[in-house]
Order: C-alpha cells, then structure tokens, then sequence
C-alpha cells in the first residue's frame, strides 16, 4: 500500500503548472490547506489545490512537503476558483494571482507565519479585553442595584422589579465570564464569541424616482441578470446603494461594496457607518498592512450564521478577500480607469472581475455611474445587462449652466492673469463673497510639468526614462513622475547654465496663483501629492465638506464621487491636456472626466456654474456638454467604434517588450509581431513606439492584437499566450514580455 499522499500546489510564483509533493497517507490534508514547500531550493508557502492526485512524473522525483501549516486559515474553495477565472481570462498564471491575493506571504514564509500568530493572539487579548470591561460594567451596575434593593422594603413592586434586575445582571455576568474563559482558550472559541453588533436603526427614505430605480434593480435580479444603474450625478445613486445593501444584510447575506479610489472610500465610510455601524468594515492600500490583514481576519471569522453579516467597503483588492455567501457586489463609477491594475500581473480589471465573483458566488450585481463605459452600454444594448436609468437629481436641482472660455481669444485680449482668465476670476470672486465654494481641476500635479532653459531651449528630462522632470516647488525638487527619480532644483539649466522657465502649470502653481488672486479666500489641494497621507487627504476633504475651504485646486481625484454642499462652482483650467492622448479612448475618457466634474456643482437646490478654459473651444465635446447630448455622443462613440473594429466591438491584448538595449527590444518585437502574424491570424499591429518610449532604463515597444468578440475568442487568447510562450523559449528571451488584456 502506498504511504503518500499526492498532492498539487499552488506557489506565488509565475508558473504555468501546479507542482505536486507528497505528504504521509495519515495526514488530513485538504484544499485550500497552507503547506510549507521547497521549490527550485527556496522555501515557499504554497496553497493546496487538489489532493489525492496522481502523479504525473516519476514518483522518486516528487518532494516531500516540509509541512502542513496547520496555524494559518484555510484558503476557501472560492478564492481559488476566482484566482483560476482570472488566470485565465488575464493570460497571466495562478500563482501570480495568489501573490496578488496574498501579499504578505509572498517574501519570508516564517514572518508570515509569526505574523499569522501574533495577530490571533492580538485578536483573542482584543476580545478578551472587551469582555473584561463589559464585565466591570456589569459588576459596577449590579452593586448599585443590589445595594439600592436594601433600601427597599420587602414586599412592594420596587423590590420585586429589583430583584429581577440582580437575577438578570448575575446572569449577564455568568454568561460573559464563560465567554472570556473560552476566548482565552482557543482561536475557534475566539470566532464564537466574536459576532457582530446589530446594525444602528436609521431610516432611509426614497424619492419617487429612487423608488421606480429601485424596484426595476430588484426586477433584473429576480432575472439573475447584472444591473448598471445611469444615474446622472446628484441623482442619489448611493441611497439606492444602501437600501440594496440593508436589505442583502438583512437577509443573512455578506455585501462587497467596491470604489475606485482611496480618497472616495473615505468620504463613503461616514455615510455607510451611519446605516451598518461596526458592520462595515474597509480595505484597501492606504490603510496599514496589519489593518487589511485584521480585516482579512474578520472576514473569514464571520463564516457562522449568528456571526453576523458585514459590508466591506473597498478598493479594486478587495476582490481577493476571502469573501463567504455575498449576497451584493456594488461597483461604484464603473467606468473609472483606476479599477484597472496596471502592473504587476494579474493586470485586471476590478469591474470585471466583480463580475466573475458575483457569478461564482450567484450573488446579485450593480455596477453604477453617471457615466457609463462604453462596454456596459454595449453590454445593456445586447441584453447582457439590464440598464436602469435615474434622471432626476435628489434635491431637485437642474443641470449646471457651462460656460467655455477660448483662452487664445483671451490672451489676444490681455484677458488673462497667469493660468487665470479675468472671467472665470470674476466668477470665483462672486461665487466666494457669497459664500458659495469652488473646486478647480488641473489634469497635472506639481509646480510645473516641465522646466526649459531660456537660453539654449533645452528641456531637463529624466535620465532612466524619455520624460520631462516636474518641478515640485514645496520639496524644491525635480521628480519623474515615472520612475521616481529625484534630483535638487538649481534653477540653472545642466547644459549651458542658463536660468530655467517652467513650461505650464501644475496643480502647485495653480494653488499659489489663486492664493495671489483671492487673498482673503481659504485654499487648499488635493492631489497624489497631498493625498498620500490618509489622515491629511480626510483632513482636506473634512474641512471642504465643512465649508472650511472656499477653493479645492486638484486632479482627477476631485471628480470621483464627492458631494459637497455647498460647492457652486466648479472649473477646468487647460482642458486641452484631456484630449491630447494617443488613445482612441481619448473621447471617451476626456467627456467622462468632464461630465463628472461638472456633476460636482449645484448638488442641492442650488443651480451651479461649470466653466472649461480651452484652446479649442469648437471641439465636440464641449459642444456634447453645453447642449446636453451624452445619448448622441455615445452613440457616435459606437459608431466610430464599429467602424475601426475597436473594444466593445473587439477585444485588443496589448504585448509590451521590455529590454535594457533599445536595438534587441525593437529587433524582439519585430520578430514577434511577424511570427503572430503568421500563426494566430488575427488583426496584428505594430510594433510600434508608444509616446514614453523608455521607463526606468527600459526601453519600451508595443504590439496590439485585435480579436473577434466570438465563440472561438477564448481559444484565440490561449493560441497568443502559447504562441509567446513559444516566442520567449526559442529566442531565450523570459521576463522581457507582457500581456495585458482590455488595456485601459
């Protein structure tokens, strides 16, 4: 009889295959069991996928598994199955999922272990010590009672209602002492005694239009169909969001509630804290490792039925929490480009995605935005999705007026003050006196984005990537906003010694002049700068929704989801700098950025003013937002896409050649693009340089492959990742190449 135990792992690792080991036949081993490996004579903690296989190597050649790690949490059946899904449709490996999953595992296995441990330790002191203080309370509260109970004479109401208060309390403290006894004694105990609290009891009242909104959400997933819920903004999408989530909690079901950044999830927390209490719990990479792994804990300690059901509220790496009988995944500003992992693999997409853990766990699914991508409305258009539309705003107010300010008309003028127009000053110093507040987007951050000589043109870049270095005044720095190089600010050019001019105005540049412009006006930016601190990035965002700051100078973040009051104004400053992107989402992204910032202002019973400094005054864009027409601009947007076989229509796998030597990453990706020419006989182009064409010493060269939205498109994907698995062991040339599928 045999007296191992075969077994398949899965490693943090970028491998195509799960190696197998072996364990003793008395071993309880099952899948998702940590065990402790060595593979290519390194230690791993690796995470059991299938056990009692048959080997399909030589028995001699199989290791052994240094050990079972019986102290650290099973990995659940459907965190491995998600891990899979995404492997697959992201052309990326397991184990580089898993590493995704599980960051913290992926360097020293021991200090994972120890760190597994100390926080069951902290877990169970934390209950522990919350028992012992109720238990006080309770000790404190029967004393008075008691002692109030000698007062009272025998016989009469007061006594008898006295005595059942001392029964009751004795009770109360029998029952909580046996709780901490059993806290103290085992990790399991620890789960049993750490349920939830019951959710505050806060109304939530509905418009009429929220109502209809509603009712059509719950009818789609009666027909198990995903929803996308176009709301314009101020519509009162988040409070159909809450009724969604009160009622999937009320029935004993688990709510994942996901954003696209880190600043919006801080501005949500008071709002949702409010309706699900202790219930709520956040996540995402502006808190400390130990908080996301304390979460992480939480999470898998709520698997009981009386434990409670909880709402996360996070970012795009919430996904790979060990979620358990969701019953809603909300997706917040669906079209939102952060929800796209850029690097490192898997380089997914947290919309779609949400869409495959809603699937595996047969929960309900409602993806929201004022405006939607353009592959969610293909989605609603073939019947995929069911499109629910909210066209009213909440407080009843009406679209904000937009005005378009031709700054080159303004300039022949002598109309303009710095980045400033004289009219767009005239409106910020009405809107401010009257007490109203104004936010101001500039696409760029730091002082300038570019410094040149004023004697020799010459325009200081980064010397590990084809990029200018930004001038960031505040750290009297020069930055590639790349790779992060940093070097003093002289103020001389490196070439001939002349004196250097900013080129442009970053968010930096904006804040001082407008603090030149309105002296008496409180000011204050937020960009990647001063949001990567948590506490002063709340801070800025508190003091705003106070009315403490009459003018927010910021990026992108700014358009992302906020409600502000009292805010009337909102303006673009060199809105060109949205359009001119090689991309042909450029549009897209450019109208969404727009409509979403211009759905900051006049948020209550108050009409705001939407104001776009441009160059191109004509361009049809503006023309969409001044007239109203997002159905036509979609529209046209679907046509053009159509047309040139582009997303939804198609689905493009971007390859990127990375290499240290320019003339091998352009002769590698040359011979790649002619031999997937000839084997996958779909659209190739390229290879082409893309615009940073060297970040970080490596220069850079792209390929784009355009596939058939058809039955054979997943086969297509596995003949391109073969075909360059294939391409890299010929040419010797592993770690050089990258896909990336649906590039944003």
């Amino acid at each position: 009889m045999d007296e191992r135990r075969y077994i398949s792992v899965i490693l943090p690792l970028k491998l195509e295959w799960e190696p197998s080991y072996y364990v003793s036949s008395e071993e309880d081993i099952r899948i998702g069991d940590r065990v402790r490996v060595m593979f290519a004579k390194r230690t791993y903690m690796g995470v059991v996928s299938e056990t009692d296989r048959k080997p399909d190597i030589e028995a001699a050649r199989i290791l052994p598994a240094l050990e079972i790690v019986r102290d650290m949490e099973r990995v659940l059946p459907e965190e491995i199955a998600l891990w899979r899904q995404v492997a697959e449709y992201y052309l990326c490996s397991v184990g580089e999922v898993y590493k995704a999953a599980y960051p913290a595992e992926k360097v020293n296995i021991e200090e994972a272990r120890a760190a597994a441990i100390a926080r069951t330790e902290q877990r169970r002191e934390r209950i522990a010590e919350g028992i012992r203080v109720k238990i006080e309370k309770l000790r404190l509260r029967l004393d008075k009672k008691q002692q109030l109970a000698q007062k009272t004479k025998d016989g009469t109401k007061s006594k008898a209602v006295l005595i059942k208060d001392i029964e009751k309390i004795t009770e109360e403290i029998r029952l909580s002492e046996s709780a901490l006894e059993a806290a103290l004694k085992s990790v399991s105990a620890v789960r049993t005694v750490q349920g939830l609290p019951q959710m505050p009891d806060r109304g939530l009242e509905l418009t009429r239009a929220q109502e209809d909104a509603f009712c059509q959400i719950k009818k789609g997933f009666e027909e198990a169909k995903p929803v996308m819920l176009h709301g314009i903004t101020g519509s009162g999408k988040t409070e159909i969001y809450i009724r969604l989530a009160k009622e999937a909690i009320g029935k004993g079901k688990n709510v994942l509630y996901l954003v696209p950044e880190i600043a919006l999830s801080r501005q949500l927390e008071n709002r949702l804290r409010e309706h699900f209490g202790e219930r709520m719990m956040t996540f995402h990479s502006g808190e400390t490792a130990a908080s996301r792994r304390d979460t992480a804990d939480r999470i898998r300690s709520l698997k009981s039925a009386d434990a409670g059901s909880y709402l996360v509220l996070g970012t795009r790496s919430s996904l790979f929490l060990p979620h358990h009988n969701i019953g809603l995944i909300i997706v917040d500003e669906e079209h939102d480009g952060s929800y796209k992992q850029e690097s490192p693999a898997p380089r997914y997409h947290g919309r779609d995605t949400a869409l495959m853990l809603s699937v595996l766990h047969r929960s309900a699914i409602i993806l929201g935005s004022a405006t939607p991508s353009l592959e969610e409305m293909y989605n609603c258009l073939t019947g995929r999705h069911m499109l629910v539309e909210l066209r009213e705003r909440y407080h009843g107010a009406g679209s904000s007026d937009v005005e378009i300010i031709d700054t080159n008309a303004e300039r022949r003028k002598n109309g303009m003050t710095g980045s400033f127009s004289r009219k767009l000053i005239a409106h910020i110093d009405n809107t401010v006196r009257e007490g109203g507040q104004v936010l101001i987007l500039r696409s760029r951050r730091a002082w300038a984005p570019a410094m040149q000589c004023e004697g020799c043109g010459e325009i200081q870049k980064c010397p590990h990537c084809n990029v200018s270095l930004s001038y960031h005044k505040g750290r009297n720095a020069m930055v590639c906003h790349y790779c992060g190089y940093t070097a003093s600010y002289t103020g001389t050019c490196v070439k001939c010694g002349d004196r250097l001019k900013g080129l442009g105005a970053g968010t930096q540049k904006i804040e001082e002049e407008a603090a030149a412009l309105f002296p008496h006006a409180r000011i204050a930016r937020l960009d990647s700068d001063t949001a990567q601190s948590g506490s002063n990035a709340r801070e800025i965002i508190r003091r705003f929704e106070k009315g403490e700051t009459d003018i927010l100078v910021g990026t992108q973040i700014l358009a992302k989801g906020f409600d502000f009051s009292r805010l009337s104004l909102v303006a673009v400053v060199a809105a060109d700098t949205l359009l001119g992107v090689q991309d042909f989402r450029a549009d897209e992204k450019a109208f969404h950025l727009l409509e979403q910032f211009r759905g900051r202002c006049g948020r209550r019973d108050r009409k705001g003013l939407f104001v776009i400094q441009t160059s191109q005054p004509e361009h049809p864009i503006y023309k969409r937002i001044i007239e109203n027409e997002a159905g036509t601009f979609y529209g046209q947007l679907m046509i053009e896409r159509k047309d040139f076989n582009f997303p939804p229509y198609s689905r493009i796998i971007e390859i990127t050649v990375r290499d240290n030597y320019e003339d091998r990453a352009e002769r590698m990706a040359s011979g790649l693009a002619e031999m997937l020419k000839e084997s996958i006989g779909h659209q190739v182009t390229g290879p082409y340089t893309p615009v940073v064409d060297r970040i970080a010493d490596c220069h850079l060269r792209k390929i784009r492959i355009s596939l058939k939205k058809d039955r054979f498109l997943k086969t297509a994907k596995m003949r391109l990742k073969e075909s360059v698995k294939s391409f890299e062991k010929k040419s010797g040339y592993d770690g050089h190449i990258t896909l990336d599928v649906d590039p944003s």
